[in-house]
């Protein structure tokens, strides 16, 4: 994994690892197929076990306790053809986002055994990531409140704790759980490796004027 993003390093020259990369980079060292697709939940397969994949930013990744993971974005009006939802009844309209949530888990589950999210936590520079992996599960309603908060954004608290769990905002539909941070996640420290020289790869490749061919558009 910290070959990979050496690699990554050297050839942008920027600490800059987007989404689609962390999949793919997870898949190739796993051994995995990486195959992206709409709902997020299973873009690396593997046997009988698929992977969401997430990057999120820190600005010490070894330091994080709790994590805000976006997972999608969850219509009520969409999916259930309900309305008017900002501002209604924080228990019902929190049942129609989680409602949402555990059908897509629901419809992977049919086809894999296992389901589970790796989340990448990178520094601005990728000089420090922590990696860790958990199952990805269905939530009970009856185990949560809701409350609109004072940006009209809905939040989800479990009962038993207190805790923030999820939030859900109106505006674009999207969804956010609240992770920990496991301790026994990986923690990677990376020395920024010399940026790729351009004209060095071009050497190395070959490459000539013959490979291009330029079409003027009529």
């Amino acid at each position: 994994m910290a070959r990979e993003i050496v690699y990554l390093l050297a050839f942008k020259g920027k600490g800059a690892l987007e989404g689609d990369e962390w999949e793919e980079i997870f898949a190739k060292c796993i051994g995995a197929d990486w195959k992206p697709s709409n709902v997020g939940l299973d873009d690396v397969i593997l046997g009988n076990t698929a992977w969401g994949a997430k990057t999120v930013k820190a600005t010490k990744p070894s330091s994080q306790k709790k994590l805000r993971l976006i997972s999608g974005r969850n219509s009520p009006n969409y999916s259930f053809g309900e309305q008017n939802v900002s501002g209604a009844d924080p228990t019902f309209i929190g049942g129609l986002v989680l409602n949402i949530w555990n059908e897509r888990v629901s419809s992977i589950r049919e086809k894999f055994k296992h389901l589970r999210t790796v989340v990448l936590v990178k520094s601005s520079d990728l000089s420090e990531v922590v990696v860790f992996e958990f199952e990805t599960i269905r939530y009970d309603l009856e185990l949560f409140r809701w409350e609109w908060n004072k940006n009209n954004n809905l939040v989800g608290y479990d009962k038993s704790t207190g805790e923030h769990r999820f939030t859900w905002q109106p505006h674009g539909s999207q969804f956010t759980i609240i992770e920990d941070v496991p301790k026994h996640s990986l923690l990677i420290k990376i020395k920024q490796p010399p940026k790729l020289d351009q004209q060095t790869i071009l050497d190395t490749l070959g490459f000539d004027k013959s490979w291009v061919t330029v079409i003027k558009n009529s």
